[in-house]
């Protein structure tokens, strides 16, 4: 793993936070600064502490994760793309939320989308022990989940703004997207195991 790979893997969790964020932009007529910030901190947070606390609870196996590295982050990695490329699958012929009418977002309801965004970045605290393990991590491993936090409030800072003004048609292409990026970072990462 090289620090773009961090970078990338940051942008890949971050789409599901990108399209909340895109549907709470476009669901809220009047967004003030200071919900946007709400927002996309609590993303951004959430997916700063949960490959943390992948990192910590993946720690008391360590042992048996050395000799799995490489399958196990392909494993993570393929699954959890693989599920938001199955949830674009079966999702996009829903209905729209454009006439569900504009309402605003509330506090509670940021919390549990932090929450139910970031619990893909849990199982990547695992990867995060196997590359550690594997001496394949560029540098510590809360510097990594710093930068995947990060990355995870910029994107959704943008995702509420362009929520606001595009309405609601790319937001499971976001999805897509992160999904099709974890896959081919699992498969970067086994390749580089068995190479």
């Amino acid at each position: 793993m090289e620090i773009w790979d961090i970078f990338m893997l940051g942008v890949a969790l971050s789409m599901d936070a990108f399209a909340a964020g895109l549907t709470d932009g476009m669901r809220e007529t009047k967004m003030c600064p200071d919900k946007l910030l709400l927002i996309a901190a609590t993303f951004g947070f959430m997916q700063f502490a949960m490959p943390l606390a992948g990192y910590l609870f993946g720690g008391l196996f360590a042992a048996v994760v050395e000799r799995i590295a490489p399958w196990l982050s392909f494993a993570l990695l393929a699954f959890i793309g693989g599920k938001s490329v199955v949830e674009f699958l079966s999702e996009r012929n829903k209905p729209s939320l454009a006439g569900l009418g504009r309402k605003p977002v509330r506090h509670g309801e940021i919390a549990v989308q932090g929450l139910a965004t970031s619990l893909d970045a849990l199982a990547v605290g695992v990867t995060f022990l196997a590359a550690e393990t594997s001496k394949s991590l560029p540098m510590s491993v809360f510097w990594c989940s710093a930068i995947i936090g990060c990355t995870t409030f910029l994107l959704s800072c943008a995702a509420v703004l362009f929520g606001k003004k595009i309405g609601d048609r790319f937001a499971d292409n976001a999805k897509l997207l992160g999904g099709i990026v974890l896959i081919l970072i699992g498969f970067k990462i086994l390749l580089e195991g068995l190479l």
